[in-house]
């Protein structure tokens, strides 16, 4: 079906307000940051709890889109060329759209539903089916009430089969889902605690997941999962599938159409063995962890449901390869970035991947380097027409194609020429290179598993030692949605990203977090909003010790100083005179209890005077510094800094004549003390992953991961000595590891001797002797199988920061803002 304006209206029972022109419409837009195919693309603009959709539609239509799906009135007269129609509910015209769209393709769809497992299996099925089939299936794990729908919209007259994921939260959301997928094959997964909150109970959620399968011809699940007893659905629960629908179980413990009898777990593989119709089967894995195990019986029993003989199963069972869920951003040589997902080469990972390039390249060259596409189904034209396509929406600057077939087929349009050159193999890529080629760009490294791009990666990064801290860009933004929560929706959010965004760097962040909108950054100095500037943020940052050297870089760099002093004040106004400016965006800090910097209380009617009198200053923000706001015995002396405050405030607003921005929150009482919020919350220490409250209200995620390696094993005598000044004696025959850590890494010296713990292999092992310079000892005599090269765990997920700081006897700001600028970054999403 060919979609235009007038036909999308149709399908979504919708009143067309405006028609300019009936559009063709290809794509579905709900993201405002996603924008690249302006002209073919339709705005959904959804409510969400915090932002609306319709607050964009200015931005949008200036970046060309003309097509809108709205469901609240405004003035239309600013838009005269835009395509309205209106709507009771934009997210029910959104599923309804892809509701229609499904039911234009007869093909078999594998809806997969579960707790657990879905995004491993749909990407296991689609490594085991691809041979056979043209596959479209939902991106990473869109398989929300809005994702499910973009999922479903890729599907075209090329796929043969699709391969769906279906989320719920609450009751009533797997109906709106059904009609969407409308699966002819079903799948359930594992059955567990995630995502339980909205639900009363197991059985409930079951119930609940299970009707995504009400009309499949085939149902594959396993009958262990305690949802309260052995699952079977072919007993109580029959009455809910249609009459002919066949039903394959697989189970370890009871009897099933696939009885598994034994699993054999060896060092890096698992041979599983079943029987079926009575008959013994079996095949081999290369994982050996419980959860890969059961994914792989779970696609095992698929094929086998489909019609697969069990020689085939073996055979492409074999070859399963890891699913890789995320994309890692390490720094490059020569000033480059480097988006690191040389795992797969398919078209929907390729728009994920371009999604992620656009995000961290703002104002910086884009340059991809891909490989063939070898499991797409489609013909090489319109494969690599469709990958030309992407990379233009992109706007990528630099192409580099290594096949024999993306050297043959990939070509471009006559109004996009980027550089674009080809290599016949990675050999000849190798031979080719020199790194004074890649400058000042970020470098997408795209490509399948066999052409083995690691190896490009590896001449492309930055050459440091073997401690790297690990960042999670997708904790990152839960926990901004976290605090987000707990906020008005008019309340907006500076995120403070000073010390090199605590250590878990400053460009970097400050890229992700203005993707996802937030309002305004903070940083300590102004070196540090230069560097942000130079990477293409173009948030407002406030610099919140602006130094008078440092006037020029904040004009040139549009930065916004925090004043906190007549002297400062008073320069920076004559600077401004010089400079010929007026009206300049400042901050005003007021001392209210902290006795760090700010004007004082009795200032305020003076500072009034001066700022009324002067042309020069445009103020942005007043704002304060709570001492105790973690600390509820402390509250009253809190409580009495806001009351101050608001005077201040009231002063300066009465004589100014305006109305300007507030702000008193830090990430504490962001959630301790929410009748503080104001006009905006300044979020810090939380963003990344640590409430300094410690009230047990936040899922917070932590962010960073700080990690490195066994550089040695040494085996000592009961006697012998550890390090420096000999502090280190082992009370037994001891097993000595070291690792490639030292104080010049930020791994403070009273850590030492016994102080601090590393995790080695999940247990922890405990500091022997001094800390020195590069390296750290530890006793790892207590934990198996530890050899040269094992990966360490300094902190992370299973080893707080908070835990680590309590050792060293200070706080996890310390911790996080000392590691070393040579321990390397390494940014993944997913």
């Amino acid at each position: 079906m060919q979609y235009t304006t007038k036909k999308i209206a149709e399908i979504v029972n919708g009143k067309l307000l405006q028609l300019y022109h009936d559009a063709g419409i290809e794509h579905l837009l709900l993201d405002s940051r996603k924008t690249y195919a302006a002209a073919t693309s339709v705005f959904f603009a959804l409510k969400g709890p915090r932002r609306d959709g319709h607050l964009f539609i200015q931005d949008l239509y200036k970046k060309g889109v003309r097509n809108f799906v709205i469901s609240k009135e405004f003035d239309w007269s600013l838009y005269p060329d835009a395509n309205i129609i209106s709507v009771p509910d934009s997210l029910d015209a959104l599923q309804q759209l892809a509701a229609v769209h499904r039911q234009q393709f007869d093909v078999p769809v594998i809806g997969i539903t579960g707790s657990n497992g879905k995004t491993i299996v749909k990407e296991w099925l689609y490594q085991l089916l691809h041979e056979d089939f043209s596959i479209v299936r939902s991106p990473k794990s869109y398989n929300s009430q809005i994702g499910v729908p973009l999922s479903v919209w890729q599907m075209s007259g090329q796929h043969t089969l699709g391969i769906f994921e279906a989320g719920i939260s609450q009751p009533g959301e797997m109906k709106n889902l059904v009609k969407i997928i409308q699966p002819t094959i079903g799948i359930l997964t594992a059955i567990g605690e995630a995502h339980s909150e909205g639900f009363v109970s197991s059985t409930q959620k079951l119930s609940e997941k299970i009707k995504l399968f009400a009309d499949c011809k085939k149902i594959i699940y396993c009958r262990d999962h305690t949802v309260p007893e052995q699952l079977d659905l072919e007993g109580e629960h029959r009455n809910l599938f249609r009459d002919d629908a066949q039903f394959y179980s697989w189970s370890k413990v009871f009897p099933a159409w696939l009885t598994i009898t034994d699993i054999k777990k060896q060092t890096d593989h698992t041979d599983l063995f079943a029987t079926r119709d009575g008959e013994p089967i079996s095949i081999s894995i290369s994982f050996t962890d419980d959860a890969s195990v059961e994914n792989a019986i779970t696609c095992w029993c698929t094929l086998l449901a489909l019609g697969y003989t069990n020689l085939t199963c073996r055979e492409r069972l074999r070859r399963l390869q890891p699913v890789n869920m995320r994309l890692e951003l390490k720094k490059g040589i020569n000033h480059c970035s480097i988006i690191n997902d040389s795992y797969s080469a398919d078209l929907s990972s390729l728009k994920i991947a371009l999604n992620f390039l656009n995000q961290q390249s703002a104002g910086i060259k884009k340059a991809v380097i891909l490989s063939d596409f070898l499991q797409s189904g489609l013909s090489d034209d319109i494969l690599y027409r469709q990958i030309a396509a992407d990379l233009m929406m992109h706007r990528v600057d630099r192409v580099i194609g290594i096949g024999p077939q993306i050297s043959t087929h990939l070509s471009f349009a006559a109004n996009y020429k980027p550089d674009v050159s080809f290599f016949i193999d990675i050999q000849e890529f190798i031979q080719h290179f020199r790194s004074s080629q890649f400058k000042d760009e970020t470098i997408l490294v795209k490509g399948a598993r066999i052409f083995e791009f690691e190896n490009i990666v590896r001449l492309l990064e930055q050459k440091v030692h073997e401690t790297v801290l690990e960042i999670s860009i997708d904790a990152i933004v839960h926990n901004l949605k976290a605090y987000q929560k707990l906020l008005q929706p008019e309340t907006k959010i500076m995120a403070m990203v000073k010390a090199f965004a605590y250590g878990s760097g400053g460009v970097e962040i400050a890229g992700v977090l203005q993707y996802h909108k937030v309002d305004y950054l903070g940083v300590a100095y102004t070196d540090e909003g230069v560097e942000i500037r130079k990477a293409g943020i173009t948030l407002p940052v406030m610099v919140l010790n602006p130094e008078e050297s440092s006037f020029d870089a904040i004009i040139e760099h549009n930065l916004e100083p925090d004043i906190y002093s007549f002297e400062t004040l008073k320069r920076f106004d004559l600077f401004l005179q010089n400079e010929g400016l007026s009206q300049y965006p400042v901050h005003i800090e007021i001392e209210t209890g902290m006795n760090r910097l700010g004007f004082a209380m009795e200032e305020a009617g003076k500072l009034a005077e001066y700022l009324h009198a002067s042309p020069s200053f445009k103020v942005q923000t007043i704002f304060t510094h709570l001492a105790g706001s973690e600390d509820e015995n402390e509250d009253g002396f809190t409580r009495e800094q806001f009351s101050k405050f608001q005077i201040a405030c009231s002063k300066l607003e009465n004589k100014l004549g305006q109305t300007i921005l507030k702000h008193i929150s830090n990430s504490a009482a962001i959630v301790r003390l929410p009748e503080m919020q104001m006009d905006m919350v300044r979020l810090g220490i939380g963003l990344y992953g640590i409430d300094s409250a410690d009230t047990g209200k936040l899922d917070l995620l932590p962010v960073a991961s700080l990690k490195s390696t066994i550089a040695q094993l040494k085996h000592l005598k009961k006697g012998e000595s550890v390090s420096y000044n000999r502090k280190g004696i082992v009370s037994r025959d001891s097993t000595i590891a070291t690792v490639r850590i030292g104080y010049a890494d930020g791994y403070s010296r009273k850590l030492g001797n016994g102080s601090g713990k590393m995790l080695v292999n999940g247990k922890p092992a405990p500091v022997i002797g001094t800390v020195c310079m590069d390296m750290t000892m530890i006793d790892v005599t207590d934990i198996e199988d530890v050899n040269e090269g094992d990966d360490v765990i300094i902190f992370g997920t299973s080893l707080p920061v908070q835990q680590l700081a309590g050792w060293a006897g200070t706080i996890p700001y310390e911790i996080m803002t000392g590691i070393s600028q040579r321990v390397k970054r390494v940014y993944f999403e997913g």
